[in-house]
């Protein structure tokens, strides 16, 4: 079990699917959400979770301001527990959540809408050139201030952003795990 850290939904249990994702831990969760608060990042905007699993990423957005969040996770089972997880917290919250149970680059092509904040949570074996692809996807969906968080296993190595028409702003390490900020190159 997970939860909701903090925000209107704070201290709310959230399901995680019993294999085939990997949550981000509490303390990563407390140490990224404490920065885009402070920043007033999270306010009103419109969130994207790429690689859900239980789409705590997300909730947690909604449960500190964020009006709404779209979570994609592709793995049926784990879709099915973000779908439950998104109406307890957007009950909670007021915030609007919705699951897109498809593959990552499939929802990106189709998506039709720009996002303030979009979190990238790949399985750490997704291939670098894959996870560059998603960048390149996901700049065409930013609105010009957006931030862009991608979380990977440090040994992998910062993302390309450049490649992607972004540029990296900030990165934070946290054991095998680290968080690269990046915003759109205007």
């Amino acid at each position: 079990m997970t939860r909701i850290i903090s925000g209107s939904a704070g201290g709310v249990r959230l399901e995680v699917p019993p294999s085939g994702t990997r949550p981000t831990s509490d303390r990563v969760r407390e140490a990224l959400f404490s920065s885009l608060e402070s920043t007033g990042m999270l306010d009103g905007t419109t969130v994207l979770d790429l690689y859900a699993g239980s789409g705590a990423l997300g909730l947690e957005s909604l449960s500190r301001g964020a009006a709404a969040c779209h979570l994609v996770e592709r793995g049926a089972k784990a879709a099915q527990i973000a779908r439950r997880n998104a109406e307890l917290v957007s009950r909670v919250s007021g915030g609007r959540a919705e699951v897109h149970a498809v593959a990552v680059q499939t929802y990106l092509r189709a998506a039709g809408r720009v996002f303030d904040v979009v979190f990238l949570d790949p399985p750490y074996d997704l291939p670098a050139d894959q996870l560059n692809d998603d960048l390149a996807l996901v700049r065409g969906l930013l609105v010009d201030d957006a931030l862009v968080v991608v979380e990977r296993a440090t040994r992998s190595g910062a993302p390309d952003w450049g490649a992607a028409g972004l540029r990296e702003v900030r990165a934070k390490r946290f054991g095998d795990t680290t968080i690269w900020w990046g915003e759109p190159d205007v």
